[in-house]
């Protein structure tokens, strides 16, 4: 009889599988120090109230004063958050993080009155205070501050907001528990003969079994959890949506997604561009999942067989260290002292390596200003995949490193839009770096089909996922509620454009909307798409160009945020207010979908 195979509890995972947060805090106990004398620090904030039109000196001292505490808390903030992924039903790592956005919540109540004040500040008065020396390694933090006049409140209205963070995360930390803990979607007999527990963590690993009956079992089972629980996925999914639409209305924002680009300074259009370029592109996209369906010998396609490889007979185990070899490799075009950085954070525990019971499910890096670039991984040796998504997260913890490196605080935390890029561009160098290599039509093709299905999930899968976003806010902004049926009506109908009239469409997808995570931070997933289409042309720029375009790019990394996205990226050699990255990103898809259908007969 087939054992089940079932995760590990954490107290059973290896220490060397696991993450060393000794970077932040050597303990729990220590971390807990360093948040009691944080909490102390707060009343200095007081001093300050009302005097930031004085000088230059002051107004100084005061943000130097916040930029140290929000260093400190970023440290608190980050060991804690981490402690809560490692076992989401452990209640100590919960009770710590909830105190942790307590005193933040304070911290920021109590340092409310800082951005009313400096927009209170007289045009001349600012001026005569910018020419300051004083203010000088400030200056471009105040002038993004001052981009924000016209939707900062008053000081009142600010603390009001402030108090607010807290019951501002309900609804994304509902959605976390139940997806995560509370929600048990039973076991699956793979194609082995092994019962494999079925989670959101092991749900994308079972949709890459070679067995059609596995996948079609797997998808049934998890949505059959899904579907249980609509009700209350609504409900924490309609809580996010409301959440947006409160906070751009009262600064009085157009929308929600005005709101949203501001920060980065990024113009709608570029939003509105990437959709109505990939609209455009549909038909390869549909002719793509033909191809799909001939080469896999299926007469009808559905949903769960777009994950397994055509030729899934290719898929190669690769152990972690295997893993983290082809990685270092294939990026070396990025230079020794990068790689020699990488290989000290892989090899060491900078990861959290594999999934344990209860451990939150995907992948992240985490990086902060004053302790490692931390990576959890949910690592499965068979599936490749995981390759590129270590390769990926080590885009993101490499950013971060560089950017640390050579930004002082206020200035290092680059944003989410660069952030898809830096990470992206290493899946690229990957895919070159295997394709290269590959000594079979075979083997080509398998590598083709992963590059295809990841231009397919990065550029068009998130596009599709960021009109679902635009739709839903627009529809609450309009006054019309999200309910269950509304939801699965509006999927519904995005799923039919963007898979095409001839793709088997199972009534369970229209759920689909309820359990993706990046949902709960709205207008986040079209930057992968851009992401992804900058770094298509930067790769090929590195490996095309000589030492200038490597700079350029290594230039890009350190930038952190000392420039809005688009002049970075701009310095960097690609222009992302211009729609042809996203069409040349998308032409390559249609060339590799030619080749791919050239390269394997149909089944």
């Amino acid at each position: 009889m087939a054992t089940v195979k079932q995760l590990p509890p954490r107290s059973e995972v290896a220490e060397g599988d696991t993450w060393d947060l000794a970077s932040l805090f050597d303990n729990d106990s220590q971390w807990r120090a360093a948040l009691d004398e944080l909490e102390e620090s707060i009343p200095g904030f007081e001093p300050f109230r009302g005097k930031l039109a004085d000088s230059a000196d002051v107004l100084a001292e005061c943000l130097e004063f916040d930029l140290a505490l929000d260093r400190k808390f970023e440290r608190v903030g980050v060991y804690a958050m981490l402690r809560t992924t490692e076992d989401q039903a452990d209640s100590g790592p919960q009770g710590m993080m909830g105190r942790y956005q307590n005193i933040a919540t304070n911290a920021s109540e109590a340092a409310s009155y800082i951005r009313p004040e400096i927009m209170a500040i007289d045009d001349e008065t600012m001026k005569q205070f910018m020419a300051s020396d004083r203010l000088a390694h400030l200056r471009k933090m105040i002038e993004r501050m001052l981009r924000y006049k016209p939707f900062t409140l008053s000081s009142s209205e600010e603390r009001l907001l402030a108090m607010q963070g807290e019951m501002a995360q309900a609804a994304n930390q509902s959605f976390r528990q139940l997806l995560d803990a509370d929600m048990k979607f039973g076991t699956v007999e793979d194609e082995n003969g092994d019962e494999i527990e079925l989670s959101h963590a092991t749900f994308m690993q079972l949709l890459h079994s070679p067995s059609p009956e596995v996948r079609k079992t797997a998808f049934e089972l998890y949505y059959k959890q899904v579907s249980g629980h609509e009700n209350t996925l609504t409900a924490t999914f309609n809580g996010t949506v409301q959440k947006d639409v409160y906070y751009a209305r009262a600064r009085g924002y157009s929308s929600s997604l005005a709101s949203e680009l501001f920060p980065d300074n990024v113009p709608q259009s570029v939003y509105d561009n990437l959709i109505q370029s990939v609209r455009n592109n549909l038909p390869n996209t549909h002719r793509y999942f033909d191809v799909r369906r001939r080469k896999m010998g299926l007469t009808e396609l559905h949903h769960y067989d777009t994950y397994v490889p055509i030729l899934s007979d290719q898929e190669q185990r690769h152990s972690w260290d295997d893993g983290v070899a082809l990685v270092i490799d294939s990026l070396e075009p990025l230079g020794e002292s990068y790689g020699q950085a990488l290989r000290a954070g892989l090899t060491g525990r900078w990861c959290d390596r594999y999934p344990n019971q209860n451990k939150q499910s995907g992948a992240f890096s985490c990086g902060s200003f004053d302790a490692d670039p931390y990576i959890l991984m949910n690592y499965k040796p068979e599936v490749l995949e995981d390759v590129f998504t270590l390769a990926h997260e080590a885009g993101h913890s490499m950013h971060s490193f560089y950017s640390a490196a050579n930004q002082p605080f206020q200035y290092y935390n680059y944003t989410i839009f660069v952030a898809e890029v830096a990470s992206t561009f290493n899946e690229q160098l990957l895919s070159q770096y295997l394709l290269e290599r590959a000594e079979t039509d075979a083997e080509r093709a398998f590598l083709i089909n992963r590059e295809i299905d990841g231009i397919r999930g990065t550029i068009i899968r998130q596009t599709m996922f960021a009109e679902f976003e635009k739709n839903t806010h627009e529809m609450v902004e309009q006054g019309e509620p999200l309910t269950v049926d509304c939801l699965k009506d509006v999927y519904r109908i995005l799923l039919t454009d963007y898979f095409g009239e001839h793709f088997t469409l199972d009534d369970q997808l229209g759920l689909e909307c309820l359990r993706i995570p990046h949902f709960y931070r709205a207008f986040y997933v079209y930057k992968y798409a851009t992401g992804l289409s900058a770094a298509i042309a930067l790769s090929q720029r590195v490996l095309n160009g000589g030492e200038a375009e490597l700079q350029a790019y290594l230039n890009f990394l350190k930038g952190g945020c000392s420039q809005d996205p688009l002049d970075l990226l701009r310095d960097a050699g690609v222009d992302m207010e211009n729609p042809e990255p996203v069409n040349t990103a998308l032409a390559r898809f249609s060339d590799l979908v030619d080749q791919l259908d050239a390269l394997i007969p149909d089944a």
